[in-house]
């Protein structure tokens, strides 16, 4: 466990191409000060921290943490100095390396400006051929677009306290990655029994067979861990979009894309023609409950 009289580890946060959401999500978190108290802070965009970017492009530092932010594009300079250089020169003294958002895990947004050069900082996509595919050791992956600021918290705290961070194949943190975000939908019953949503924004029925929602076979615990500690969004009747995923952003988000009217893709790990089939027998129920207005405003006469 982490000493009282221990060291404090050295943080620092560098930015590729990036809309800054993984930052300004991170501000989020009600614990903030306490978290970064535990580290001495090198550089984070957007604070008031011991070095500049100036000085540390400069290389002559060193880190124990290190968290990227945004896509990696080696043609990209920072304070006129190679980004790729500045990310492999702190890559090899830090211990952990944390790829901060979807962009920065996997290539995320803005991968599609330039995808022939584009991606994160290990993955390309599922693919190893990120710049730091030497330190993969170090490397976990927070995807989402942003990140969660808890599942961020989380790790940091972990990694505060040496405890072992167990990670998928895609260098996911397993804690925080197994569930899928469809695990602790208030929507689920709706899902059982094929009630749809017929548009945004309202409290009853389910997103996946009409409006695109992903959640069904997306690793994500945002309906167990909350945002904000009281909302996600299946819960505020928008669909999941996927974005913990590597193929995230797909195509046509609000849409569930559909053969005969079949959806293309089922729920994660059920086989096709089982899930037909169990969705056939439950369509032939009407459950008036589901069917009608969670709050049924009526008029007195």
């Amino acid at each position: 466990m982490h000493s009282k009289n221990a060291k404090k580890p050295k943080l620092l946060w560098l930015q590729g191409i990036t809309c800054n959401g993984n930052t300004h999500s991170f501000l989020n978190l009600s614990s903030l000060d306490i978290l970064l108290d535990k580290f001495e802070l090198l550089h984070i965009p957007a604070f008031a921290t011991q070095y500049t970017l100036e000085e540390i492009v400069e290389c002559n530092l060193d880190c124990d943490v290190l968290i990227f932010e945004g896509t990696y594009d080696p043609l990209m300079r920072r304070a006129d100095v190679a980004l790729e250089k500045i990310l492999l020169y702190y890559a090899k003294s830090a211990s952990h390396i944390i790829a901060a958002g979807s962009c920065a895990s996997f290539g995320g947004m803005f991968k599609a400006v330039a995808p022939e050069r584009n991606s994160g900082i290990l993955f390309d996509e599922e693919e190893k051929l990120g710049p730091l595919k030497e330190d993969e050791k170090k490397v976990i992956n927070l995807s989402g677009c942003p990140i969660h600021p808890e599942w961020l918290a989380y790790i940091l705290q972990m990694i505060v306290n040496n405890m072992n961070i167990l990670l998928d194949e895609l260098h996911r943190p397993l804690e925080l990655y197994s569930p899928l975000a469809h695990h602790g939908c208030t929507r689920n019953e709706y899902f059982e029994w094929k009630v749809d949503a017929k548009s945004f924004g309202t409290k009853e029925g389910c997103l996946f067979y009409e409006q695109g929602c992903r959640a069904p076979m997306t690793h994500a615990s945002c309906n167990k861990i909350l945002w904000n500690e009281v909302s996600s969004k299946t819960r505020i009747g928008t669909p999941c979009f996927g974005c913990t995923e590597p193929d995230f952003p797909r195509k046509n988000l609000f849409k569930t894309k559909t053969n005969m009217s079949i959806p293309q893709d089922v729920p994660l790990g059920v086989p096709k023609r089982s899930y037909l089939t169990l969705a056939g027998i439950a369509k032939t129920f009407h459950i008036k409950r589901l069917e009608g207005k969670l709050i049924d405003y009526k008029t007195t006469p």
